[in-house]
């Protein structure tokens, strides 16, 4: 089987696992910290890391554009270091890219969600390199499916849908 990974920030990471894991393609995925300065980063110690999600994902059946068009639709990405009640760096919109493809696919993506209106405001989603991912603790992993009314500010909005 074809695979491809994808590496997204939205803010806690337990809410954007617990939905994107559910899209069909979606083969596994893994919370974790990236995007920032301290090494080995911990949920006690991850200085200026987004909690990440690292996705992988079949292509023959949901095209990174696609992934992306859902995360957009599940987390706010005009609210600057913020998702719901939960504030800081941690909590960014990020894409962290691993081919000049999926940059160009997010960029691309970002300005037609931009030109549409249809968010409550500007994109304030990053578009960055991948660098290094380090895994949550095991009690990150899955958290949701371990605790079914564990907080989360992730849901669906229809209505930011380009089509």
């Amino acid at each position: 089987m074809n695979t491809e990974k994808a590496i997204l920030a939205g803010g806690c990471f337990w809410g954007v696992e617990e939905l994107v894991r559910q899209q069909p393609g979606v083969i596994s995925t893994v919370v974790g910290y990236t995007g920032g300065d301290v090494p080995n980063a911990t949920y006690r110690n991850h200085g200026t890391h987004a909690e990440g999600i690292e996705i992988v994902f079949d292509p023959e059946k949901l095209s990174y554009r696609k992934l992306l068009e859902y995360f957009f639709m599940i987390h706010d990405p005009t609210t600057r270091n913020r998702q719901g009640n939960d504030l800081g760096t941690s909590y960014r919109s990020a894409i962290f890219y691993l081919t000049d493809e999926q940059k160009a696919t997010a960029e691309a993506l970002i300005q037609e969600m931009e030109t549409s209106g249809k968010w409550p405001g500007k994109i304030v989603t990053e578009v960055v390199p991948a660098g290094d991912f380090w895994n949550a603790e095991e009690e990150h992993q899955d958290y949701l499916q371990k605790h079914p009314y564990g907080y989360t500010c992730h849901y669906e909005r229809p209505e930011w849908t380009l089509s």
